[in-house]
């Protein structure tokens, strides 16, 4: 549908073709091996380093550069974390397991699922988190949210054994990490004390992230074109009459849902009226 509307408009594509260089001096001249292009304005819409496979580069913030403009740094994001060595040893034979979890860092927090993954872990809670994570911090993860499997064993009638914590645990945690949890995380006593803190652990599992997937598995990219550096509602650059930057390549990075689908239309639809 869009081809036809733009087909009908008279609008030009030119698919596969590299460029070589965008110079301004009345004009725009945007330079190609096969033609050279000349118009009165120029909408970059190139996006950003996630999942390079597909062709992304950092095209547009080599010529936001190029033209003055501040390019704040980019990183991967909504994007899996990967484990640290320790970690790692002790989760990533989990792969495949899931569960409703809360995970926190640097005062977000997101109650969604979460995947443990042979490298790390995934999944929206922990996509979503990955866009406030910084390198070096901790995420805190809440395994059990709304539940106190082992604090309930206090009230309850039964021998405080490990088969009894590890089948309260196994009814609010998929079996297999219920059963490595209690294994990585068995008290030395079954005392009042020693199953409250191994309460507390659950709702708090503190875990360091060697790092991120990188951009190749990143939905997104945090960082780009400052947005001090265009017009709110044209998207045109604030020191070059007639340059536009939409959608992934400016520094506006939205949370899962379809958001930044919505900003890369709208941002669109805002240069597009302007020009």
């Amino acid at each position: 549908m869009l081809e036809g509307q733009c087909r009908e408009s008279g609008v030009q594509s030119f698919v596969n073709t590299a460029i070589q260089e965008v110079l301004h001096t009345t004009e725009f001249v945007v330079r190609t091996p096969e033609a050279e292009f000349h118009a009165p304005v120029v909408v970059v819409a190139t996006g950003g380093l996630s999942i390079p496979k597909m062709g992304a580069t950092g095209f547009g913030y080599d010529l936001a550069r190029q033209f003055g403009l501040a390019v704040r740094q980019s990183r991967p994001a909504l994007v899996p974390l990967r484990f640290g060595p320790e970690d790692c040893g002790r989760y990533g034979d989990l792969a495949g397991v899931s569960a409703e979890v809360v995970v926190s860092c640097g005062g977000q927090a997101f109650r969604e699922k979460m995947l443990i993954t042979h490298r790390g872990l995934s999944g929206p809670a922990v996509l979503q988190i990955s866009s406030y994570w910084k390198k070096g911090q901790s995420i805190s993860v809440d395994l059990a949210p709304d539940h106190n499997p082992t604090v309930a064993l206090l009230e309850a009638n039964v021998p405080r054994t490990a088969s009894s914590v590890r089948a309260a645990l196994q009814r609010v945690l998929p079996d297999r990490l219920a059963s490595r949890w209690l294994e990585n995380h068995t008290p030395s006593a079954w005392t009042n004390w020693a199953l409250k803190d191994l309460e507390r652990q659950l709702h708090h599992w503190g875990v360091t992230p060697e790092g991120t997937e990188g951009f190749g598995k990143a939905e997104v990219t945090a960082g780009g074109v400052d947005t001090d550096e265009l017009w709110a509602k044209t998207m045109q650059s604030r020191k070059v009459p007639g340059l536009f930057f939409i959608g992934e390549v400016v520094d506006v990075t939205g949370q899962l849902g379809g958001f930044n689908f919505q900003w890369a239309w709208a941002s669109g639809a805002s240069a597009g009226r302007a020009v």
